[in-house]
């Protein structure tokens, strides 16, 4: 198995690179690279939804992002320890009607040896807004390194 640093035990420096490269991955909305970050047995709690392994989560993430449309994901480092990170994080989407939404939820990761997350337990809720209430504004892909974070946008 290829190792995807940064590997655990996490520093503060290294859990932040951890939660960066997370939120990458995700604003491609790309499953099969999404993927890649987890185990192939990885578990996960997301909603009411009970994933295991790596079909199932290209699955879920399909299922995702053909609803979610214009998805803009920011994810921030809430604690850490040895080899789990809580992070926090919100995203705004549209639906195929135009209904914009922020979901807002909080993330406990774990991961094995090798830097892949091997556990998930995701909490999330959504909120509907207008379209003139929308924070995420930079173009469809990784979030630019000057666009504010959670924190910074009173998120």
């Amino acid at each position: 198995m290829t190792p995807r640093p940064p590997l655990p035990p996490f520093t503060r420096e290294t859990a932040i690179q951890k939660v960066r490269l997370a939120e990458d991955g995700w604003n491609t909305r790309d499953p099969v690279r999404v993927s890649g970050a987890y185990t192939s047995d990885s578990r996960w709690r997301n909603r009411s939804e009970f994933l295991v392994g790596t079909a199932e989560i290209i699955a879920f993430l399909t299922r995702k992002w053909t609803r979610e449309l214009d998805y803009r994901l920011i994810k921030e480092l809430w604690a850490f320890d040895g080899n789990r990170i809580a992070v926090r994080f919100a995203y705004e989407y549209h639906d195929d009607s135009g209904s914009w939404f922020r979901a807002y939820g909080n993330e406990n990761w774990e991961f094995d040896e090798n830097g892949l997350m091997r556990a998930r337990h995701a909490s999330i809720n959504d909120l509907p807004i207008r379209e003139a209430d929308r924070k995420y504004r930079w173009p469809l892909g990784r979030r630019p390194d000057e666009h504010p974070g959670l924190s910074d946008l009173g998120l």
